[in-house]
């Protein structure tokens, strides 16, 4: 059986729905250009009421007008340790109203979830962490370690403005960590009533968001044209959308691999896993595309009339590499993109990955098991990006660990930029006991 809960935690979760609501109401679209945005400091200051009414201190940095981020630290009670940092990001991508069931900003809660943009990525998190440390104060508990949180702008659009500047700005807020938590790991697949796998991520692939532009000859759309840019860039597209790139196998997903392999007694090729990872549901399209690099045209720009053909044709493609194959990856990209379209990056950043071991690790197995005798934590290699990114060259060690018993029949992978994203309050109360467990020893 599971044990009890250390602690009662009833204040956290009580409020911890309520916290997450109110957070997803402050607007904090992202669209990647500030003076479009919505952006992060209404929400940092609202953090900061909300801990400076139980007495924790706190300080916000801009990077750009609106574009703030918040730093605070708690003391813990071995000065010996390095400090332990817990990050989570308050911008979010931008919904539309019309094709979701409420309202995006609405915080609205209902049938047991609390729905709205932000809900899963990542206010949750935010909101988890907000409400234990909240309780934490007003209890008198002291963590053994410091525990630092960063509550940031901009991770939507790679962070620019946001953990990466505070690290490159304000790197002395983060003096002594060597270790981070933070989104997208700790969740729950259910392989069957009494077994379920909590995937903790331990690597993320890098980023290469890229602008291809092609050129050619403008002229009259009647005419027959050999030197065409929308044709040009249009095939070089074609090539790299229709591209299924090579399979690898990084240690990360070897053990993940054989966990699956474990779980649901079956053998898997591991030069065709996609066949096994299907077994996962909707997770499978996340974690398959850990399988290799991709590349996906997101946007296309070319044109202003019907009947002219442009001198230009441009589109973006979102790159994403694994672990130590970004040149492997520059190669493939080069070859499908070909003679005459030109290539700029507009977003490059590095892939992030550590080992599922050392005493961090355990105590995040611990917590876990304490919380559901059915968990079986095994790591994972996210298919996206976090601001992981941005800490780890402070010398941190990186995990995704956000943890979240999820309801058996929920696409959780589908609510991540998707419609009607939500959360189940359950799942929140089950987040707050197991950091409650992992943060007090961590």
């Amino acid at each position: 059986m599971s044990q009890p809960s250390p602690a009662p935690l009833a204040a956290a979760q009580s409020e911890v729905a309520e916290l997450l609501s109110d957070l997803i109401r402050i607007d904090t679209t992202n669209t990647g250009d500030t003076a479009t945005s919505a952006g992060e400091r209404a929400a940092a200051e609202w953090v900061a009421g909300k801990l400076d009414e139980v007495g924790i201190s706190s300080v916000i940095h801009e990077s750009e007008a609106t574009r703030a981020s918040l730093v605070a630290r708690i003391e813990g009670t071995n000065r010996d340790r390095p400090a332990l940092l817990v990050h989570g990001h308050l911008d979010v991508v931008p919904a539309d109203p019309t094709e979701w069931s409420v309202h995006p900003f609405s915080g609205e809660e209902r049938d047991g979830y609390v729905w709205g943009r932000g809900a899963v990525d990542m206010k949750d998190m935010d909101a988890m962490t907000l409400a234990l440390v909240r309780d934490w104060a007003r209890t008198g508990v002291q963590p053994d370690r410091d525990i630092v949180l960063a509550f940031v702008a901009d991770e939507e659009a790679g962070g620019r403005k946001g953990a990466h500047f505070m690290v490159d700005e304000h790197p002395d807020l983060f003096e002594g960590c060597t270790e981070a938590i933070s989104e997208v790991g700790g969740f729950s697949i259910t392989v069957r009533d009494d077994l379920r796998l909590y995937l903790v991520q331990t690597a993320e692939k890098g980023i290469a968001w890229m602008r291809l532009t092609a050129q050619g000859r403008p002229g009259h759309g009647s005419f027959v044209h050999d030197d065409n840019a929308v044709t040009r860039l249009a095939e070089a597209v074609t090539r790299i959308g229709s591209a299924r790139l090579p399979t690898v196998l990084t240690p990360p997903m070897r053990q993940f691999l054989d966990a699956v392999s474990d779980a649901y007694g079956i053998d898997i090729d591991p030069d065709e896993p996609e066949q096994a990872l299907a077994r996962l549901g909707s997770i499978s399209r996340m974690i398959g595309a850990a399988l290799r690099n991709t590349a996906n045209p997101t946007m296309l720009e070319a044109g202003y009339k019907a009947n002219v053909i442009p001198g230009s044709a441009a589109a973006t493609i979102d790159g994403r590499f694994l672990y130590g194959q970004e040149e492997a990856f520059d190669r493939q990209l080069a070859e499908l993109i070909g003679k005459g379209v030109q290539r700029e990056w507009i977003v490059r950043d590095q892939a992030v990955q550590t080992t599922f071991d050392g005493p961090l690790v355990d105590l995040m197995v611990e917590a876990l098991k304490a919380e559901d005798d059915g968990a079986r934590p095994v790591p994972f290699t996210m298919s996206g990006g976090t601001d992981a990114k941005s800490f780890e060259t402070l010398g941190m060690r990186c995990f995704g660990f956000s943890p979240l018993r999820l309801p058996a029949d929920l696409d959780f992978a589908s609510l991540f930029h998707g419609i009607d994203e939500r959360i189940a309050v359950d799942s929140l109360h089950f987040g707050i006991r197991v950091l409650d467990r992992f943060l007090r020893q961590a």
